[in-house]
């Protein structure tokens, strides 16, 4: 099996793909069923957020992989295989890898350094471990993802602005009112982990009244009682949105909640659309008064980021390690061969045993096992050393020669590592 991530994002992207390439939470189990019953993809696990959409996959060919989740997400999303082409990025093997890290990190992300994502890929992976789709290879991936995320954010300043994509888009609204957020009446539409995430971060902003409206009415009211806030009606919504100076809506709607009509009726606001699919109708971002600010909006606004130092110890974590894991993999390939090894040379030593039974019949049950334990001694010495240096070798880079060559010389048939159930663990989980 080899590794393949392929998706979209707001880098190669704009929103109105993104959009038509989410995948609702209550789709995802069905999706991945679709991924895995491919003929090249034998594992995946799929992230879908509100800039990023991607799919990591344990596959047994590079190009027959790529076909197979090429056509599921065209199938998915209703986009022709050649135009979502245009779109996608494409990484194998160590830059799979290397892509997967830096993604948990805060590296890839809109907004560099956001913590948001290790839970949004947690999420994901727990989803895959649900629905029986992350095997061997996709468990270490996302375990050491997860690790080296956490580890990126505890051992460095990446995300000691607090920044995330709530903050990047407030950054944005506070230049059209005045560069104050103080005082201002504020309304967030939704009540998920993103609209909850909008309420701490305006809560903190130092907003006036604070509203949360949701359709789920029992949602609402946790949250809001948890930070001081009111809940609202979702029936009453166009009467919070008249009362407002700013707006958050990020909900899992796959239609537009803020209409033409409805947008057109409240007074001058600042909306931030945070949702994909967009929450705003899209006949609804040119009315007088009313600013909209969506994720394409997001991707090309200027943003406080990062200190260089401080992205450079997080790309340094993650070079490191890309080693172990690549090291773990190189480990994980020899593995099974030193154990068809092993086998070979205890099945010769029972051949053996037989024919000498039969040849010397006189000898006692415990003259045989002697003969048989001295044999088995012998050969697990002789073995010994060289497995241990073979798999010593094979951890390092450019030590994939080793199994292969082992398989060549003793002409064994051995399954793929990452199939095999003998392959050692790396240490640290999540």
């Amino acid at each position: 099996m080899n590794l393949l991530s392929i998706g979209a994002s707001y880098r190669t992207a704009d929103v109105g793909t993104l959009e038509r390439l989410v995948v609702a939470d209550t789709e995802i189990a069905t999706m991945l069923q679709r991924l895995v019953a491919q003929p090249y993809v034998g594992e995946a696990v799929i992230l879908s957020t509100c800039n990023r959409v991607e799919v990591f996959a344990a596959v047994t060919g590079f190009h027959g992989g790529l076909s197979d989740v090429c056509n599921v997400l065209a199938e998915q999303s209703g986009i022709s295989a050649n135009e979502l082409a245009a779109h996608l990025y494409v990484h194998y093997d160590e830059a799979a890898v290397r892509h997967s890290f830096r993604v948990s990190s805060g590296l890839d992300s809109m907004v560099v350094g956001e913590a948001q994502i290790l839970g949004q890929l947690r999420e994901a992976y727990q989803s895959a471990a649900d629905a029986d789709t992350a095997g061997r290879l996709l468990h270490e991936l996302m375990q050491q993802a997860l690790r080296v995320g956490k580890r990126a954010h505890a051992e460095t300043g990446i995300d000691k602005a607090g920044q995330s994509v709530v903050t990047a888009a407030l950054e944005v609204a506070t230049t059209h009112l005045g560069g104050q957020l103080a005082g201002r009446k504020a309304l967030v539409i939704g009540a998920g982990s993103m609209g909850a995430l909008s309420v701490a971060t305006l809560t903190r902003a130092g907003v006036g009244s604070l509203r949360i409206s949701n359709r789920g009415a029992a949602r609402a009211e946790r949250l809001a009682e948890a930070y001081g806030a009111t809940a609202v009606p979702y029936e009453d919504l166009d009467a919070a949105l008249a009362e407002a100076d700013i707006v958050v809506s990020a909900t899992a709607s796959t239609r537009p909640v803020l209409t033409r009509a409805r947008l057109a009726a409240a007074r001058p606001v600042v909306v931030l659309d945070l949702a994909v699919p967009r929450d705003v109708a899209s006949d609804a971002t040119d009315i007088d008064g009313v600013t909209v600010i969506d994720i394409d909006g997001l991707a090309n606004a200027r943003r406080t980021l990062p200190a260089a130092a401080e992205t450079a110890a997080v790309e340094q974590i993650v070079d490191n390690e890309v080693e172990n894991f690549l090291g773990w993999l190189r480990g994980a390939d020899i593995a099974p061969t030193v154990a068809a090894l092993r086998t070979r040379a205890d099945d010769l030593v029972s051949a053996e045993l037989r024919k000498l039974t039969s040849r010397r019949p006189e000898f006692t049950e415990e003259q045989r096992a002697d003969v048989s334990r001295t044999l088995h001694r012998v050969v697990q010495q002789l073995l010994h050393s060289p497995t241990v240096r073979v798999r010593q070798l094979a951890a390092e880079p450019g030590g994939d020669q080793y199994a292969e060559l082992l398989r060549e010389l003793f002409d064994l048939d051995v399954p793929s590592a990452t199939q095999a159930d003998a392959v050692p663990e790396i240490g640290g989980t999540t």
